[in-house]
């Protein structure tokens, strides 16, 4: 007898809400993630509720995001004035009023929980044990991943997340890894069992992020259209990277005097975790080297908005020191935009064969991949049409299809006490 279908599933979310808009403080791909996840399982029939912190009053208890999905703000603490790395105190106050929702259900009201980042995942712990319903966790990003790869001036992650995360691994039914190198970390440093990884990279909005006109674009971002655009979109914060970006722009103007009366250096994005002890100091470092005239600030923008920056750009740089996927990557692709990428963690199957990785981050090696692009219309030209090509292959209603086949897989192994599911492939780890 096949499996009853998947029909609701409860997300948490601790440190932020997939309302927040991405780019700045503690919001980003793990937003999008759970937004869009949310949005397609609510199109195929799933109902979803969301547990998040509240960080203000001015919010309803229950937000309806979207017909199917609703945003449960959880007191947990004061409003405001707490970081992310404050909120391991507050995880008993949210997993007591997450407890008390469910309560109010019979048995077997959610089919699956699935938690986001390690925090969440503590509650998760413990509400799945209580409510005997299987765990699915998503990592999203992982200390001892961080803290090999410590941008300068960055500071590692503390041992009480390494172990909080330690005990997520052991605990989750499925972990859900967003590319094989993720799963392959799971099982070398946090010892997960692969027999219960699965590898399911996230999605982009193809409906939003599309191809378009660049004259028309730049003109609606107030950008020339003979400039040369040069874009970062994040979170401005050391792990991030943004200053390489400044560091190959001012390499390009001193190797090419005439270029600087051309170049824009768009920044997109706010502050955000050790980025907010100096707020400025991207701003600072623009200004040490000759360019801050050449460089635009921008604060975070819908998602109509940013398409139409990454459809502006002739590059997008993402020149992150760790990324678990990399949104920001193949988001600009599929506006048909080439990108220059770090080669680390998940950017080389964002970025698949669409883009440049470069193996370092050296400014003057990245000024010469970005050089070369600018130098060859033509290159530009190919990687972005084969860019679209790529993230095709990426779109949200196929990451959520393959979350639903884990949700069941979960489920059944739970009910029967197995850790797999004869048939289901689970992630190649050597």
């Amino acid at each position: 007898m096949p499996p009853s279908p998947i029909r609701r599933v409860a997300m948490l979310s601790v440190h932020t809400s997939p309302l927040e808009q991405p780019g700045t403080g503690d919001a980003g791909g793990l937003n999008v993630y759970v937004a869009e996840t949310a949005r397609e399982l609510a199109a195929r029939g799933v109902e979803v509720e969301v547990f998040t912190r509240a960080t203000t009053g001015s919010l309803p208890p229950v937000v309806e995001m979207t017909p199917g999905v609703q945003v449960r703000h959880v007191v947990a603490g004061p409003f405001e004035g707490l970081g992310k790395h404050d909120l391991p105190g507050q995880l008993c106050a949210f997993a007591a009023t997450v407890m008390r929702q469910m309560a109010v259900h019979p048995d077997g009201w959610y089919d699956v929980l699935h938690s986001h980042y390690w925090l969440s995942g503590q509650v998760g712990w413990l509400a799945a044990d209580r409510w005997d319903v299987p765990l699915v966790h998503t990592m999203h990003t992982m200390a001892r991943v961080k803290n090999a790869a410590l941008a300068s001036g960055d500071s590692p992650e503390p041992p009480g997340r390494e172990i909080g995360e330690v005990q997520v691994v052991e605990a989750a039914d499925r972990l859900v890894a967003n590319t094989d190198r993720e799963a392959r970390e799971l099982v070398e440093l946090y010892d997960a069992q692969p027999d219960r990884v699965r590898v399911v990279p996230p999605g982009v909005d193809l409906s939003v992020f599309t191809p378009g006109d660049r004259t028309a674009a730049r003109a609606a971002v107030g950008v020339p259209d003979d400039a040369v655009l040069l874009l970062f979109v994040g979170r401005i914060q050391p792990l991030k990277a943004p200053d390489v970006l400044l560091r190959l722009a001012a390499e390009l103007v001193a190797r090419d005097p005439g270029l600087r009366s051309r170049l824009v250096v768009g920044v997109l994005g706010g502050p955000s975790g050790n980025g907010l002890a100096r707020p400025r100091a991207l701003e600072e470092l623009a200004a040490r080297l000759g360019i801050r005239d050449l460089v635009r600030f921008v604060p975070p923008v819908d998602r109509a908005t940013l398409a139409r920056w990454y459809r502006a750009a002739d590059v997008v740089t993402v020149p992150s020191h760790n990324e678990s996927f990399g949104l920001v990557a193949i988001e600009a692709q599929a506006c048909g935009t080439p990108v220059v990428a770090a080669a680390v963690g998940g950017l080389p199957v964002a970025v698949g064969d669409a883009g440049v990785l470069v193996p370092t981050h050296d400014p003057a090696d990245w000024a010469d991949a970005v050089g070369a692009l600018l130098a060859d219309p033509a290159r530009r030209a190919a990687l972005g049409r084969r860019g679209v090509a790529h993230a095709a292959g990426f779109g949200w209603g196929t990451t959520t299809q393959r979350l639903l086949e884990v949700y069941a897989e979960a489920r059944t192994a739970r009910r029967t006490g197995a850790t797999t599911l004869a048939g289901v492939p689970t992630a190649v780890v050597p």
